[in-house]
């Protein structure tokens, strides 16, 4: 069995009063996706947000349990910014930087003391072949990135979190807007990342968790239902609300 990568023991979440996440209890494998499902307002963004810390923002939220990042406390151990430069986020909507393809890549080593032309140029291909887009933009890296599509886009921001060297990348809805040819294109650079990267992806599209994910978490009302290896989800699951869900009766 692989080593657990992330350990979150009865992690609870409340926004002035109101139970957005209970006593959730999940190990997050090295190198997995970890897919995560459910209906809206059932915990999966606060859950991610938990995750890198960003939840800290909210001055309202109330967290409470443990989450551990390689056996450290995310709260104790482990200092904010090293924090979220480990655990990578990208986000529903692409936000590409107001620069070129070439400065979005490069802003975050370039933000952490990497100067060296060389190096960078090295980082920047590395990370546009990793997120499969390389071969769409190597003739064009000085043009504006709001110049490329919203898929492209999409990669372009999977590329940004690369180029930081996170060890874990967190998704939240990163194909809710996009087209079935750019959203393959986004999970075959899932898969391919999947040799060295930690994922969790949270979707609201149940095909695709069934097509990329490992394993698969079924939250709801704030509470893990079951998880399973995905095959099992979604073949054969044990609680019939995770039946329900899967096959449209609601959500």
């Amino acid at each position: 069995m692989a080593n657990i990568k992330i350990s979150v023991k009865n992690l609870s979440v409340s926004y002035d009063g109101e139970i957005a996440l209970k006593n959730i209890n999940i190990d997050v494998y090295e190198k997995e996706i970890l897919g995560i499902i459910g209906p809206s307002r059932s915990g999966k963004t606060t859950f991610l947000q938990v995750l890198n810390r960003m939840i800290d923002r909210i001055s309202c939220a109330k967290v409470e349990g443990k989450v551990l990042f390689d056996n450290l406390n995310i709260y104790t151990d482990i200092k904010l910014l090293a924090l979220r430069r480990k655990v990578g986020m990208v986000y529903a909507l692409p936000l590409p930087l107001p620069m070129s393809i070439y400065d979005n890549v490069a802003y975050g080593p370039r933000l952490h003391g990497t100067k060296d032309k060389k190096k960078l140029d090295e980082i920047v291909e590395r990370c546009l072949r990793a997120s499969y887009l390389w071969d769409e933009v190597k003739d064009r890296l000085e043009s504006s990135a709001f110049n490329l599509s919203g898929g492209q886009q999409q990669r372009l921001c999977i590329s940004r979190t690369l180029a930081v060297e996170p060890e874990v990348i967190i998704y939240d809805e990163p194909c809710s807007g996009l087209d079935p040819i750019s959203t393959a294109k986004v999970e075959d650079a899932m898969s391919k990342l999947k040799e060295k990267y930690t994922q969790i992806l949270v979707t609201n599209n149940v095909k695709q968790a069934a097509r990329v994910a490992d394993r698969t978490a079924f939250f709801l009302m704030g509470e893990i239902v079951e998880i399973d290896e995905t095959k099992k989800i979604f073949t054969a699951p044990k609680d019939e609300r995770t039946n329900d869900y899967i096959t449209g009766k609601f959500g």
